[in-house]
């Protein structure tokens, strides 16, 4: 369907802040639903943030307030701005398209991409 290629991860101590970007290729993103979703060793896959085409933005209650979902349709690239990281934030970052909002936010969505690993060290 589309292409998603993240980027951005690594190492970050404490209260740091870190972006990470999902590109995507072969469809344009400004008509899709975008949603960050992350997977920490041991754990299941959670909802972090999610973008709607008119901009609207929603965020799990763990990241309100720290992290800032957006998208950049001219560079097709959708971003997730992380603040005061913690460790409870480390983990496999994934970023995922979908028709509506409720696909994406139930991990439902069309295309995935591999993902990118946020560390906070502490």
């Amino acid at each position: 369907q589309v292409q998603l290629v993240e980027s951005g991860g690594g190492l970050v101590q404490a209260g740091g802040s870190l972006r990470v970007s999902c590109a995507a290729s072969g469809r344009t993103l400004s008509s899709y639903a975008m949603g960050w979703f992350r997977q920490a060793p041991g754990k299941e896959r959670e909802f972090v943030a999610a973008i709607v085409p008119g901009g609207r933005t929603s965020y799990a209650d763990s990241v309100k307030g720290r992290f800032t979902i957006s998208r950049d349709n001219a560079k097709n690239t959708v971003y997730l701005q992380m603040n005061r990281l913690g460790p409870e934030d480390t983990a496999f970052y994934c970023c995922a398209a979908a028709p509506s909002f409720n696909i994406v936010t139930l991990g439902l969505a069309d295309s995935w991409g591999q993902g990118t690993q946020v560390t906070v060290s502490s």
